[in-house]
């Protein structure tokens, strides 16, 4: 056997057991393995020319999902504002990428139980994706991350909350004093009652449900706020950075309109997020005023 046939066989066991090890961990922690209709959606979607009606039969099959999905297509971030009827023409509108990630979105919130802090979790997820897709599209924002992938991190930023909420009955208090820690990082509070952080679960998750690499590196590093400095040489993707600072701010609104979700992050990260935007506090007042329609509930 060769030298290249050997390194061939050595990368092809290593990838087998980090998909092992990966695999484990998804189990062990409980995080929700890929549902088949990704898998189904995804294998459309790889085709030369999809099959939309094929797509929209697959996700009409689910009364759920569908209605799910017209009525993100109807929302103000979208600009259609309720003139999207079938899942076919939501298929149209949002385009396929936006409309697979949006799904998993969906999904991903009907795996878990419905209890009352989950369901304004998910209503929160969903209104920072919204105002996190309208800002990366704002004229006066210094941004080039697609509105797509910054609303789809935003959908998806914090999901490992939701995991270990249903995983460890403590959590509440671990995620309660989390949010009202001033000093040190909102995972190291984690880290010390907890075997993992909710960043670490949800970047797994983003990789098993096969969100784009930029997208589960951002989730994982997303309290890093050392890496938003200009002199940072942490070598990334440029649209790890901005999605967020982004996502950062799009929270901090969240928070200003409703009074939820109160949390540290933006004292701890906001001076860094404005500069790395290209904003000043002064313009603040301006995009609260501005982010109102785009929090409306559809």
């Amino acid at each position: 056997m060769s030298t290249d046939e050997n390194n061939f066989v050595d990368e092809s066991d290593q990838s087998k057991r980090v998909a092992g090890l990966l695999e484990s961990t998804l189990k062990d922690i409980g995080i929700p393995s890929r549902p088949a209709i990704l898998d189904r959606i995804h294998i459309e979607m790889g085709k030369t020319e999809p099959d939309l009606n094929l797509l929209a039969r697959i996700i009409s099959s689910d009364v759920a999902l569908a209605g799910g999905l017209i009525s993100i297509s109807n929302s103000p971030y979208f600009g259609f504002h309720g003139r999207v009827r079938s899942v076919n023409e939501s298929l149209m509108v949002l385009g396929l990428d936006i409309s697979c990630r949006a799904i998993a979105g969906l999904i991903l919130r009907k795996l878990f139980p419905i209890t009352l802090p989950l369901e304004r979790f998910w209503d929160a997820s969903a209104s920072i994706a919204r105002v996190s897709g309208w800002l990366a599209q704002h004229d006066a924002i210094s941004t080039n991350v697609s509105a797509n992938d910054a609303y789809t991190f935003g959908l998806f930023r914090d999901c490992g909350i939701a995991v270990l909420l249903h995983r460890f009955p403590y959590y509440h208090e671990v995620l309660q004093q989390a949010n009202d820690e001033k000093h040190f990082s909102f995972t190291k509070v984690e880290e010390t009652q907890c075997p993992t952080n909710h960043t670490v679960i949800g970047s797994l998750l983003a990789q098993s449900w096969w969100l784009p690499d930029e997208i589960s590196f951002a989730i994982r590093t997303h309290h890093e706020y050392t890496i938003l400095r200009k002199d940072d040489k942490t070598e990334m993707h440029p649209s790890v950075r901005e999605m967020i600072t982004v996502s950062q701010f799009a929270e901090h609104i969240y928070q200003h309109h409703t009074g939820l979700s109160k949390t540290q992050e933006w004292d701890k990260s906001g001076e860094l997020c404005l500069e790395y935007l290209g904003l000043h506090e002064d313009q603040l007042e301006s995009f609260y005023e501005e982010a109102a329609p785009v929090m409306a509930k559809f």
